[in-house]
């Protein structure tokens, strides 16, 4: 069984490569690059903060075996997409995926969100909850107690190699990548920022995924969350970090598959 705890293969290797089709859509001048893939109920896959759709090799082809239909989207100033330079939201990445799914004429899909994708597929969520089947919230806070401090390891330094490389090879500026990553650390220190009132307000299924070694999540926060969201579920992941998905693929997708068997489409 697959295994990268250190991410030294991811590093030096990333994921296994998306099917080959991908389209653009665009956003008020602004391209959001994204790929469909399969047939059957609708699931958004929602990246990560300066990573791409591509880190979701290893997601795709379990969810399409499995019978659902997945849109891989890279937010806008990452992986293919366009930036036009401007602040970065989780409501605009939102607002890109639900035009995605307008243009796909899909009327509800799931999203299975990876730390900043998590806050995308809340905020989502939040604003249209008749179009938003779940949410699998993964490695992710709502506020800005629930973070650690930041602690450089080598096992981030060497996603960041992999986000820089990637960068460089699929971004229509390779140039860019430093100026993007300081506009989404601006977000990621004040957004989201949700009151204990707004996640009770929250009306779809939602399961909150929490690493055992997440470098980033406080444990006691993605409890909070679970408790304070209404039906939310808590599903800790033993033995992995902040990048379950590419460290222990068949785990994470276990979790992932268990929340989508649940939901009704």
């Amino acid at each position: 069984m697959f295994q990268d705890d250190a991410l030294f293969d991811f590093a030096a290797n990333g994921p296994p490569a998306l099917p080959p089709d991908g389209a653009y859509l665009d956003r008020d001048g602004v391209r959001v690059w994204f790929g469909d893939y399969g047939r059957g109920p609708a699931v958004i896959l929602a990246h990560g903060g300066m990573g791409n759709a591509g880190n979701f090799g290893h997601q795709v082809p379990a969810l399409l075996d499995a019978g659902y239909r997945v849109i891989a989207i890279d937010s806008r100033g990452h992986g293919r997409s366009d930036w036009d330079g401007g602040a970065f939201s989780y409501a605009q990445f939102a607002d890109d995926a639900l035009a995605i799914l307008d243009h796909l004429g899909i009327e509800r899909a799931a999203l299975v969100g990876w730390s900043d994708g998590a806050c995308t597929g809340l905020a989502l969520a939040k604003a249209h909850p008749e179009r938003v089947a779940g949410v699998f919230y993964f490695a992710c806070n709502v506020d800005a107690s629930g973070s650690r401090p930041f602690v450089m390891t080598d096992t981030i330094g060497r996603c960041l190699e992999r986000h820089k490389k990637d960068y460089a090879a699929l971004s229509p500026y390779p140039a860019r990548f430093e100026a993007m990553s300081a506009a989404l650390q601006v977000m990621q220190r004040t957004q989201p920022d949700y009151s204990r009132a707004d996640l009770a307000a929250i009306d779809v299924p939602v399961t909150v995924a929490w690493a055992e070694a997440d470098e980033f999540i406080l444990p006691d926060h993605a409890r909070y969350i679970a408790r304070t969201i209404p039906g939310a579920r808590l599903v800790e992941l033993p033995d992995v970090t902040h990048f379950a998905p590419v460290q222990r693929p068949a785990q994470f997708n276990a979790a992932v598959l268990d929340f989508l068997d649940a939901l009704a489409f």
